[in-house]
């Protein structure tokens, strides 16, 4: 739940795919262990280094960018990155989540914002918590890309959000079965606080962990107002949600969301 940071709600439209370069069939990659999606809107300038920090040489992975139809080169650099990379007009981050599940590989689904990087270790630390049956999902600790005391207060209460109630927000990195987010009819397709809603959802299905090492986040959304009083309107806004739920409230997926088709033509990332 980023309240400035989410991708306002746009007109209902049409997906689309954009060919990557094919390849022979035998150079395929296996199927990954996990797949990395990275909803995106005018993020041309910083997706490039939150790609680079997601891909991984120890663990098989695929990264997938949704593109909400920005007017700048976000899906060029992500093409040119290896990524698959995915077109939708719904500019709404849930909506484009949920997407690129359906699109997913992998065992297990890693939501990274675009301007969120991971550390090297993360993807191992992933598979390590997985190796419990009894997790289900969970995200990583965060750390913001800046010296303020102020925000570096609010990551210090968000670890203890996370131990005492195991609640985790979209720009921790959370990450979660295939199985279960399927069976968990994804993320509500709302404006705001689809992540802490889903994060509530997913302790119905089993354990919930926090990793280490910890995800860097952007401040920039900080910016306009400043972190106290950025940080004091997402609080109010998040008793509002724990009080009066969601808003729209939340609509279940028809079904599950399906497991993914294969689609040959399109190539998984390095």
């Amino acid at each position: 739940m980023n309240p400035e940071g989410t991708q306002p709600a746009g007109n209902k439209g049409g997906t689309r795919l954009l060919k990557a370069p094919m390849i022979p069939k035998t150079a395929m990659q296996p199927t990954p262990f996990v797949s990395i999606i990275i909803p995106a809107l005018d993020e041309a300038a910083v997706i490039g280094a939150t790609i680079g920090s997601a891909q991984c040489a120890f663990v098989e992975n695929e990264i997938i960018v949704v593109d909400g139809g920005s007017a700048d080169a976000t899906a060029q650099v992500a093409e040119t990155a290896g990524c698959r990379v995915v077109g939708t007009q719904q500019r709404q981050r849930a909506a484009q989540m949920n997407l690129g599940a359906t699109l997913a590989r992998g065992e297990v689904l890693l939501f990274l914002h675009a301007d969120t990087h991971i550390q090297k270790g993360a993807l191992q630390a992933i598979r390590e918590a997985m190796r419990d049956a009894r997790t289900v999902g969970g995200a990583f600790v965060r750390r913001y890309d800046s010296g303020s005391w102020m925000l570096a207060l609010t990551c210090r209460l968000a670890g203890w959000r996370n131990a005492l109630f195991g609640w985790h927000l979209g720009d921790q990195a959370m990450f979660v079965r295939a199985d279960v987010f399927r069976r968990s009819g994804g993320f509500a397709q709302v404006a705001q606080f689809e992540d802490l809603d889903f994060s509530r959802n997913l302790s119905r299905f089993g354990c919930v962990v926090t990793l280490r090492p910890a995800v860097i986040s952007s401040a920039r959304r900080f910016a306009r107002r400043g972190p106290l009083l950025t940080t004091l309107r997402d609080f109010l806004l998040t008793c509002r949600y724990l009080i009066r739920g969601l808003s729209p409230p939340r609509v279940p997926l028809p079904a599950a969301i399906p497991a993914p088709q294969a689609e040959p033509e399109i190539q998984a990332t390095r």
